[in-house]
């Protein structure tokens, strides 16, 4: 009947609350009308329950009833559920006694409170006996019906002590017995509320009736989460209720951060719930089931993030709610508060203090579920995060060819980090959306109450004001996406030119490359500024809208002849500030939704993106086919769409043990051949048959990070008898024996620090050591010398493997007389195949590759025979040793990014890539101090301080200004005229409002342009970086400075920052305005600030580590994901899909755990300060009630009230803000260590600049010339002392090792001489720029790149040249018809790393690249590795002819690429072991020239006798 009642007197709207009267009712009391029945249809399924429960004991035997009660864990949760339900049914049995025996209760009748209260009696008494026979069947979970129980309780509890006290103050100002009983009964609800929302019993079996140790059992229906008893080091998920509420269980982990700066290893684990695997099988689950209910094969990824986020959320949803609705309590009372202050002597003291506990457990209430919804919010971020990524991970490991090239490494980065960050922060703003409508709810009851139709207007106000985001947020959506995809666009851009960095300095084309990011980062900045002044104008419009609404609000009242007085006019200030929340809060929340919509629409498009195709490849029992590969009629494509075929009437049928060797030309198919059968390919058409497990070993070479060992095993489990074959088969022992850690040496990058022969071998042991039953090689040979390739193919593929299946890809046409089966290719189709004989007597195509290479040797010989015309075979089995040189095997760290070299220590530890950088301790001054004065040298910070300290004094003056000229009873008349009063609280609040817009535009053009300047200053240090910053340096860890660094500058550290100041400001004028009431309030509030500072100080070591630690767990996530992109054909080949996907979620839990434990670390600070500001505002309180009447006046003490409100939040505000912008400011600690590389020499030393048209001649000389990567390390090169001749051919041999590329290096001075010098055409080359010196040489590396763009971009990306000039080129070197071929000719796209043309003709498009630039001195790095014999004979004329006049330096595996050469060069463990005319050295059998040209004739005679016998045939 009361809520009856109040509900008439809120329709009446001109009725108070306060004129509630304590008296008999005429009508039942609705509040046990309305709830009567669910508390009997509550009681009736409780006893239910709890009599089937009695008859399943007696019909059955449970196989845990006869488990000792001793051997039963009762957890904390049981016991407390066990006190309070006991205490509430002692509470409920006192009013059960009270009504029966001792007067009336509220209702006129008895009969329904009587009833009402027994039902709740009986209720508790089943539920004390339910949980008292728990130990009996021991379950994880709390029954449903008991958990729904007390939540309804808890319900019934709330409304009963709100009413019994408030109309107890308004009638009798004591508090009575049945009070105290509603404050217990509350006390105990608000425990089982908690505890039913968690469901956790907490009980466990720990022993057997035998005393052994057993695993906690849990109820039939709880199997599923048997899995959360695992994790027992997670003091998360072993807390208890009072540890969860106050986040205690985190001391252990503040304690030990406080004593020391915290290692990954200090974090605890996460709950079982938390951790990615759990996340990941979660995730799966749900989109099986939209799947399912959707009949689709691409699930909606927003009905999938809604199933799997529902019931966290909806618990978040409950306490978001409690807390929006407890905020509110002030405002509604405080006039009361300031009609008590008037009439105290009247009322009575206890009065006052009354309504002070009511103040102070409303700001209880809403502290204890402001922290527990955020926290929950966090942590479901934390688990969408995990999922998401998973997700994201495992697709890109089943992309397609095509879907692969249509999304770069560096776009699939942006998924992981940005748009999934910006998914979870949607997930912290999303139970802003159900507040909203309770926050504008409950304010206009509030206003209803105070101002009766003025609410209206002020409701009216408000709807306008939100109005207005609707078009602000359609404009703010548009930006959005403009800013990701200029932010993909040149995280793309970036993670190219990276990969490629040793390229684009050998080119010269470092700056023109950095100078496009720039260009991109500049289109990204137009729509960062416009985004921000957009925001900037939102700002001023919502800061000011409190304003607008009171005005309007009050204008109305003035109208409709409703009094403001001083206590109606603070309680609708405070509204006003209350509903100042949900209103700045939403551009915020529409914002965010923006950019979630966006994130998420890009990542499910990403993940509806093609894949492989599954089901190309039909797996065959080995005992059901003799044969282990069979493609009949295949037709495949790399473009499904295209009508024509990449490859065609493909017909192979390999029997096991068969050894197929596939050769052909350059583009003929040959690689995709491989792809066909390994499934990488679209299979338009036919049948492909496996039979056995595969290992694959591509031409690219791909390694992972770690030692060496590691990647050979790849997954298996170590085997050292059979490693050990394996790395004898693979010629890798010598190699070991040169590292200073054997096998257990650490890999940098992509093997950067391996030379491409070691990483071949590599990865052809990784496929040996699998022992699977079907080998595929992909021109395993082009990367090794002759020798070496000669030990491979006989020791590993005719040795170790001579029982498997083998298909091998080769442009060594010496091996192919071995194969049983030879398929040449020609356009995609199978031209011919048979046996090296039998190919030789058709007459077809196979003789222009025989020929090729037959012409070749003819010149190894001819100059052989000419130099020593007896020359003895050298014995079978014979092997030539060299020693090598560590150099190239082991670069340890060569430059860290504070240019100290590392000890040896970590040179023993076989370290290349070291730990990433982690600053301890707390940010330094320089950082911050570095930060705020990048602009201006800092002048614009005070002008902003100035203007959020006008705006909080506008603020505050015009609401004194209200509260002083506003009279305090409805009676009293306004000391003005009330258009006059209403004008200059105008005038103020606009003026400070227009604080407010001055003050966010400083802000953010200021922030942005200090993100705009440290991004250029890391670009520009980075791009003069050296090449051994980048060796040692993943390229993970400057793309995670480059993206989510990087965005944390642009978009939120300025802001993180301006609010410190602007809390602490907010904070003072709310001390002050308290301080004006009741100075007093100051010996409370100073020690209480110590304690704050305190709390802050020993939170800050942790906090601050945390962070760093979770920031530096970014980059092994992202540098794992881009390695398995890169490898995903050969993980999926090697089916290690399951073990990668792993890996990655190890990884994300290696992130999660600081980043959770971070987040809690928050609440725990945040609870604690709210507690304080709550006792602060507590004392406030009961100090204006104590002072005597007529010492304060009732206006201002209600105006500091009105302040106080706030206390807890704005207290709270500034230490989280404080602690939040130093976590913040790790980002920009870690982008300035990035602006302190030490850097290469200059580019262009303007006095020291060589001629135009040097070098000239191209005489290159070295004058005791010695090369180390680093102080700690040996030398590489020692004391080399030779003249290359101006225009002449030299040729450089040596084993692998040996230092024939860190000669070349030295030339282009990748790596400085530590003596001696180096003179081209007299110009000593240290004494000019980098510039002057790499832009008159030209280079043909080794491993050829090729940048996203088009044909004509790659060959002349600074377009220098005229199209006619490209084309002459791209005639030169062989590609000429493949482009005229194509639809936009010149304008055809090269997508990503160059994946749509082939390893050859990557090659071939250096080699134009030389032709363009036409240097006087050419280097040629194994130029033509990768290109068949014919191909590489028109190559070497064609350089013959165009290089004739010009210095020409040979790096060479094939001999007869050098043979003809003017002089070769032989290097040996970095010294020079021959240098003369290859005739001359001829001359002499003990010469390493000799043994290595006897080798390659030895390993051709057969092929030799066979192709000279053809010839003889055909004459």
């Amino acid at each position: 009947m009361v809520l009856e009642n109040f509900f008439n007197i809120l329709l009446s709207g001109e009725t108070k609350l306060r004129s509630f009267s304590w008296k008999p009712l005429l009508s039942p009391c609705l509040l046990e009308h309305v709830t009567l029945p669910l508390e009997f249809g509550f009681f009736v399924i409780l006893l239910v329950q709890h009599l089937r429960n009695c008859m399943n004991n007696v019909t059955k035997q449970n196989k845990l009833s006869e488990v000792n009660p001793n051997a039963i864990k009762f957890g904390f949760a049981h016991k407390i559920s066990l006190f309070c339900t006991t205490l509430l049914f002692a509470v409920h049995g006192l009013m059960l006694f009270l009504i029966i025996n001792h007067g009336e209760p509220e209702c006129t009748s008895k009969l329904q409170a009587l009833v009402s209260e027994i039902a709740q009696v009986l209720s508790y008494a089943i539920v004390v006996i339910a949980i008292c026979k728990m130990w009996k069947k021991p379950n994880a979970y709390f029954p449903w019906i008991i958990r729904a129980w007390w939540f309804f309780g808890f319900l019934l509890s709330i409304i009963s002590t709100i009413l019994h006290v408030h109309f107890s103050v308004e009638n009798e100002g004591t508090i009575g017995v049945t009070e105290y009983a509603d404050f217990l009964g509350l006390v105990s609800s608000t425990c089982l509320l908690v505890i039913s929302t968690r469901g956790k019993t907490g009980i466990a079996i720990i022993a057997t009736t035998n005393g052994s140790i057993a695993e906690p059992l849990l109820g039939e229906k709880n199997e599923k989460h048997s899995s959360e008893f695992v994790t027992e080091s997670s003091p998360y998920g072993k807390a208890t209720l009072l540890q969860l509420i106050t986040f205690s269980w985190l001391n252990p982990l503040f304690a030990v951060g406080y004593k020391k700066p915290l290692q990954l290893n200090d974090i605890p684990d996460l709950d079982i719930k938390d951790s990615a695997e759990y996340l990941n099988c979660s995730f799966d689950t749900s989109l099986r089931q939209v799947k399912e209910k959707d009949g689709t094969t691409n699930p909606s990824i927003y009905k999938a993030i809604y199933l799997f986020a529902r019931k966290k959320a909806a618990i978040n949803a409950f306490f978001a709610i409690i807390c929006a609705s407890a905020s509110y309590v002030g405002p509604y009372l405080i006039t009361d508060f300031v009609n008590f202050l008037t009439e105290k002597d009247i009322r009575g003291v206890k009065s006052g203090y009354l309504l002070s506990l009511g103040f102070l457990c409303a700001k209880m209430v809403e502290t204890i579920a402001q922290r527990q919804w955020i926290f929950g919010a966090r942590q479901l971020g934390l688990r969408l995060r995990a999922g998401l990524i998973a997700h994201i991970y495992k697709k890109g490991l089943h992309l397609s060819s095509r879907s692969r090239q249509s999304h770069s490494g560096g776009e699939i980065m942006n998924y992981m980090s940005v748009d999934v960050q910006r998914i979870t922060d949607f997930v912290w703003y999303v139970n802003v959306i159900w507040m909203l409508p309770i926050q504008i709810s409950l304010a206009v009851i509030i206003l209803q109450t105070n101002l009766g139709l003025g609410s209206l207007a002020a409701l009216a106000a408000t709807l306008a004001v939100m109005a207005l985001n609707i078009p602000l947020t359609k404009i703010q959506k548009r930006y959005q996406t403009k800013i990701m995809d200029a932010k993909d666009n040149r995280m793309k851009t970036t993670s190219e030119i990276l990969k490629n960095m040793r390229t684009l300095k050998l080119q010269a084309w470092d700056s023109e490359f950095f100078q496009r990011i720039a260009s991109l980062r500049s289109v990204e900045y137009s729509w960062l500024l416009k985004s921000l002044r957009q925001q900037a104008f939102s700002a001023f419009i919502f800061w000011g809208s409190p304003t607008f609404i009171s005005v309007i609000t009050f204008w109305t009242c003035m109208f409709l002849g409703i009094e403001l007085t001083a206590g109606r006019v603070l309680s609708a200030f405070a509204t006003f500030r209350m509903l100042q929340d949900p209103i700045f809060s939403l551009p915020d929340l529409l914002n965010v939704i923006a950019q979630g919509k966006v994130s998420v629409d890009r990542i499910a498009s990403f993940l509806k993106k093609e894949e492989i195709q599954h089901d190309a490849i039909e797996y065959v029992a080995k005992d059901k086919t003799e044969f282990d590969v069979v493609v009949e009629k295949g037709r495949f494509s790399w473009d499904p769409e295209s009508t024509i075929p990449t490859l065609d009437e493909i017909e192979l049928k390999v029997k096991r043990g068969t050894k197929v060797a596939i050769c052909g030309s350059v583009g003929s198919g040959k690689s995709s051949v491989l792809s066909g059968i390994l499934g990488e390919i679209y299979k338009q058409s036919g049948n492909v048959k496996i039979s056995g497990t595969k290992a694959y070993v591509p031409q690219s070479a791909w390694i992972l990070t770690g030692n060496i060992r590691e990647n050979i095993t790849f997954g298996k489990e170590f085997d050292e008898d059979k490693y050990e074959k394996t790395v004898e088969a693979c010629a890798l022992k010598k190699d070991f024996e040169l590292f200073s850690c054997g096998d257990l040496t650490e890999i940098g990058e992509r093997g950067i620090n391996m030379s491409g022969g070691q990483k071949q071998r590599i990865q052809i042991a990784r496929a040996v050591y699998q022992d699977a039953d079907i080998y595929l090689f992909d021109d395993p040979f082009s990367a090794v010398d002759a020798h070496t390739g000669t030990h491979l193919f006989q020791e590993c593929l005719m040795g170790i493997l001579k029982e498997k299946t083998i298909l091998f890809v080769t442009h060594q046409v010496e091996f192919l007389p071995a194969a049983d089966l030879i398929l040449v290719m020609q356009n995609g189709r199978i031209a011919q195949a048979g046996t090296f004989e039998e190919l030789l007597k058709q007459n077809i195509g196979f003789e222009v590759l025989v020929g090729a290479h037959s012409k070749a040797l003819e010149s190894v010989l001819m100059v052989e025979n000419t130099s020593k015309t007896n020359l003895n075979p050298i014995p079978e089995g014979e092997c030539i040793t060299y020693s090598h040189s560590s150099s190239e095997l082991l670069h340890t760290k060569l430059d860290t990014v504070q240019d100290n070299p590392p000890d040896n220590k970590g040179n023993k530890d076989g370290k290349l890539v070291q730990d990433e950088e982690r600053e301890t301790g707390s940010i330094s001054r320089e950082v911050y101090w570095s930060y705020l004065t990048t602009v201006k040298g800092g002048l614009l910070v005070p002008i902003i301080i100035l203007a959020q300290s006008s705006f909080q004094i506008l603020q505050i003056a015009s609401n004194y200004w209200m509260a002083w000229v506003c009279p305090t009873k409805s009676d009293a008349k306004p000391i003005y005229d009330m258009n006059f009063i209403l004008l200059i609280y105008m005038v103020l609040s606009v003026a400070g409002a227009f604080c407010v817009l001055l003050r966010a535009m400083l802000v953010l053009n200021v922030g942005l342009w200090t993100a705009q300047t440290f991004f250029t200053r890391m670009l520009h240090n980075v791009q003069r970086a050296p090449m051994s910053f980048f060796d040692s340096t993943p390229t993970g860890r400057i793309l995670n400075r480059a993206s989510t660094d990087q965005s944390v500058l642009d978009l939120e550290i300025a802001n993180r920052i301006g609010w410190c100041a602007f809390s602490i400001i907010q904070i003072l004028g709310t001390i002050a305005v308290m301080c004006q009431a009741a100075w007093q309030v100051f010996i409370i509030f100073i020690p209480v600030t110590g304690i704050c500072i305190w709390y802050q100080r020993y939170y800050n070591p942790t906090a601050r580590e945390l962070a760093r630690l979770a920031q530096i767990q970014i980059t092994p996530i992202l540098h794992h994901f881009s390695e398995s992109l890169a490898g995903a054909a050969s993980i999926r080949a090697f089916d290690q899909e399951g073990r990668f996907m792993s890996s990655n979620l190890v990884l994300l839990d290696g992130f999660s755990r600081p980043w959770f434990h971070n987040v809690s670390a928050m609440e725990w600070l945040s609870f604690r300060l709210n507690l304080l500001s709550n006792f602060v505002f507590a004392f406030s309180l009961v100090l204006l009630v104590s002072l005597p009447e007529g010492f304060i006046n009732p206006s201002i003490a209600g105006l500091a009230v009105t302040y106080g409100i706030n206390l807890n939040v704005l207290q709270a505000s500034v230490i989280w803000n404080i602690c939040n912008a130093e976590n913040k400011m790790i980002s920009v600690e870690r982008i300035l260590q990035y602006t302190n590389i030490a850097s290469e020499s200059l580019l262009v030393i303007e006095n020291c600049r060589p001629p135009r048209n040097w070098p000239e001649t191209g005489t290159i000389s070295f004058q005791n010339l010695q090369i180390r990567y680093a102080e700690h390390l040996p030398s590489v090169l020692k004391n080399i002392t030779c003249t290359f001749p101006g225009r002449k051919k030299i040729g450089v041999v040596g084993r692998t090792g040996s230092g024939k590329s860190t000669l070349i290096q030295a030339i282009f001075r990748v790596v400085e001489p530590r003596e001696g010098c180096i003179m081209i055409d007299n110009v000593d080359i240290c004494e000019i720029g980098l510039h002057d010196l790499r832009s008159r040489l030209s280079i043909i590396p080794q491993d050829p790149a090729l940048f996203e763009g088009t044909v004509r971009g790659n060959l002349d990306p600074l377009e220098q040249y005229s199209d006619i000039e490209v084309w002459e080129a791209l005639d030169k070197c062989q590609l000429g018809h493949l482009v005229r071929a194509m639809e936009e000719k010149l304008e055809s796209p090269v997508v990503e790393n160059g994946d749509n043309w082939s390893a050859g003709q990557r090659q071939l498009f250096c080699l134009g690249r030389a032709l363009l630039k036409k240097s006087s001195i050419l280097v040629l790095d194994e130029a033509t590795a990768s290109v068949d014999s014919a191909t590489d004979g028109v190559i070497q004329d064609i350089i013959c002819q165009e290089f004739n006049n010009r210095t020409v330096v040979t790096i060479a595996h094939r001999i007869h690429t050098v043979i003809d050469s003017d002089l070769v060069l032989v290097l040996s463990d970095g010294r020079i072991a021959e240098y003369d005319e290859p005739s001359k050295l001829l001359e002499r059998e003990d010469s390493f020239f000799y043994k290595l040209i006897k080798e390659y004739s030895s390993r051709s005679h057969s092929f030799n006798n066979l192709a000279t016998q053809h010839v003889q045939n055909k004459e």
